[in-house]
């Protein structure tokens, strides 16, 4: 059975070979493309982008991005990533633009329409609809000659690429060096504003993202259900404590209720013995225990959890226990 699997694959291989050749050539293509967008923003595309940036980073009202077809898409992906990155935005198809879309464009907007011809016919309405109303227009375009890059404010010139596609019609490597424009453009703008994790967290509130971006804060246990016994407690009263609160971990804090040491299954183990039950914790405990902050996320609480390989940890604050978070927890919201 495993050597008909390996002749399988083997013939595979040799079959499947040019699509691993073309998959190879599309790849090193839009490579370049890529590389050729990185030298343009040090050759001529500077100065049109911080411009763009900077009008962006002034706008009271939205971002409103426009094209069609492949463009229209890319468009798509722009407004949500701008949106989901603190600039206000959205998509407004061009062509349903002289259907009464126009009215989502007020004048404390700016549009970004995305053409790599500059030629768009669709474009028209809501090109001249900015000219009128005095609304920003930046243009991303590969021709600043065209009519879309004469009407814009700014023209943001794509460098000339080649097509991934081998008849050089399908939108390839021109549609990625578009998306990667857009791309730049919205980071630069989240840097700018110091745009925080915790910001992104509200625009993205479900999911694995949103799991991720909650905080230790968000998560953990507090107040009663904290397994926590001062020192000086005897382990026959601990065990109690921590079979009740069933964390398999227990706390040992001073007289200032400041976490000194933790008490888990293992240690329990480690040190059982005839007198066990009338020893002080502090004789069980193990001193200096590893905890976190409240404000760690989510993401970061779960590597430090499997780094350190622990099931439950302590959320500290000066010193103090304010909480504790199980792996359970972690799953529970989807972060594991």
């Amino acid at each position: 059975m495993a050597a008909d699997l390996q002749k399988n694959d083997e013939a595979l291989q040799t079959e499947g070979r040019p699509f691993l050749t073309s998959a190879e050539r599309t790849l090193e293509t839009e490579i370049a493309g890529l590389s050729a967008l990185r030298a343009a923003l040090h050759n001529g595309l500077s100065q049109p982008f911080l411009a763009a940036a900077d009008l962006l980073s002034k706008l009271t009202g939205r971002v409103i991005i426009t094209g069609i077809g492949k463009s229209g898409h890319i468009g798509v992906k722009l407004a949500a990533t701008l949106a989901s990155t603190g600039t206000p935005a959205f998509f407004v198809h061009c062509a349903e633009a002289s259907h009464g879309d126009l009215g989502m464009v007020t004048e404390n907007d700016a549009v970004i329409a995305l053409s790599w011809s500059g030629e768009t016919q669709e474009l028209a309405s809501i090109v001249a609809y900015t000219r009128r109303f005095k609304v920003p227009l930046i243009a991303i375009t590969s021709r600043s000659d065209s009519t879309l890059g004469k009407a814009a404010d700014i023209v943001l010139k794509m460098p000339s690429v080649t097509e991934a596609c081998p008849h050089g019609l399908a939108p390839t490597t021109s549609a990625l060096v578009q998306m990667a424009t857009g791309d730049a453009l919205a980071i630069a703008l989240l840097e700018g504003r110091g745009f925080t994790a915790q910001d992104f967290r509200i625009f993205h509130p479900g999911g694995r993202l949103g799991a991720t971006l909650k905080t230790a804060k968000d998560i953990m246990h507090s107040g009663d259900a904290l397994p926590l016994v001062r020192t000086g407690t005897s382990m026959r009263e601990a065990i109690v404590i921590m079979s009740q609160k069933s964390f398999g971990v227990l706390g040992v804090v001073d007289g200032d209720n400041h976490l000194v040491g933790i008490i888990t299954d293992g240690d329990l183990r480690r040190h059982i013995s005839t007198d066990f039950l009338d020893k002080p914790v502090e004789d069980i405990m193990t001193p200096n225990p590893k905890t976190i902050a409240p404000a760690l996320m989510s993401g970061a609480v779960l590597e430090f959890i499997n780094t350190s390989k622990i099931t439950s940890v302590f959320v500290v604050e000066d010193g103090r226990p304010v909480g504790i978070i199980h792996m359970h927890d972690l799953l529970r919201i989807g972060a594991a």
